[in-house]
């Protein structure tokens, strides 16, 4: 019974690898681009796929979103200041068709694209666009990466600059550039504040040159304000009035040459 069995285990063994190799099963997030004889023939996926063998040939394509680090690129911003970029890079194909027939690998391409358009849009920039204007950069970068991949049925979702790296004598020039800048707005705001002040002693003393008893008030908060003060000096405060008034009492007459019986002394 087995013998008789024998002749066909060899075509029914072949029968199934043939079927195991033409029965393909897609996930969600794949597709396959499927070639007949060579040829295009159709984007199939996802779930259950027949591939012929030996005529039908299937490649899978992964359309999640693809995180692509982009090496460190040495750059010479346009102030001629050298210094080291990196960015990471996210895109997804979006067009199974063209990410096949139209580029060899499009992760490599992309890659390679990534890198020349970090260097030639950093290159035009100063080196404090660089660490003050990420963002603009960021959407330069991606605008421009996208227009040209776009033929290779790929979408640019971002870009992001993670480092700007700068040498030693590079970053101390820098600390003393904001030291300088720091020092620089603090006389400047000193400035103004003399400026303000000035301008309302000027207008404080045009209100107490109008009126009398203003002057008054601040002679009374002046001792206010000494007697809050640890100080040893005691100040009797007197009327203006009653000072001048002494003044003029003990001032001496002036003599009077029309007086006949005071004696004259001159020769």
């Amino acid at each position: 019974m087995i013998g008789d069995l024998i002749p066909y285990l060899a075509p029914t063994v072949v029968l199934l690898l043939i079927l195991a190799s033409a029965i393909k099963i897609l996930p969600e997030y794949e597709r396959g681009v499927v070639f007949f004889l060579g040829r295009f023939q159709g984007v199939k996926g996802p779930g259950l796929i027949i591939v012929i063998p030996g005529i039908q040939q299937i490649v899978r394509v992964d359309l999640r979103v693809i995180t692509l680090d982009v090496p460190s690129q040495d750059v010479i911003s346009r102030d001629n200041v050298t210094v080291r970029v990196n960015a990471v890079l996210y895109f997804r194909v979006v067009d199974p068709e063209r990410a096949i027939i139209r580029v060899e690998d499009f992760n490599s391409a992309t890659s390679q694209l990534a890198q020349t358009t970090l260097r030639s849009v950093l290159g035009k920039h100063d080196l404090d666009e660089m660490l003050s204007e990420r963002d603009k950069l960021n959407s330069d970068i991606q605008e421009i990466i996208d227009a040209q991949t776009e033929e290779w049925g790929i979408k640019v979702a971002n870009v992001e600059i993670k480092h700007v790296d700068l040498n030693e004598s590079m970053i101390r020039a820098i600390a003393r550039q904001a030291e300088a800048e720091r020092e620089r707005r603090a006389k400047v705001i000193h400035a103004e504040g003399e400026l303000q002040a000035s301008k309302k002693l000027v207008e404080a003393a045009d209100v107490m040159s109008t009126n009398s008893g203003s002057m008054q008030l601040r002679y009374l908060q002046t001792l206010a304000d000494m007697s809050n003060t640890n100080s040893s000096t005691i100040v009797f405060p007197l009327p203006m009035e009653l000072i001048t008034t002494f003044l003029k009492d003990n001032k001496p007459a002036s003599p009077d040459k029309s007086d006949p019986d005071k004696p004259d002394t001159g020769a």
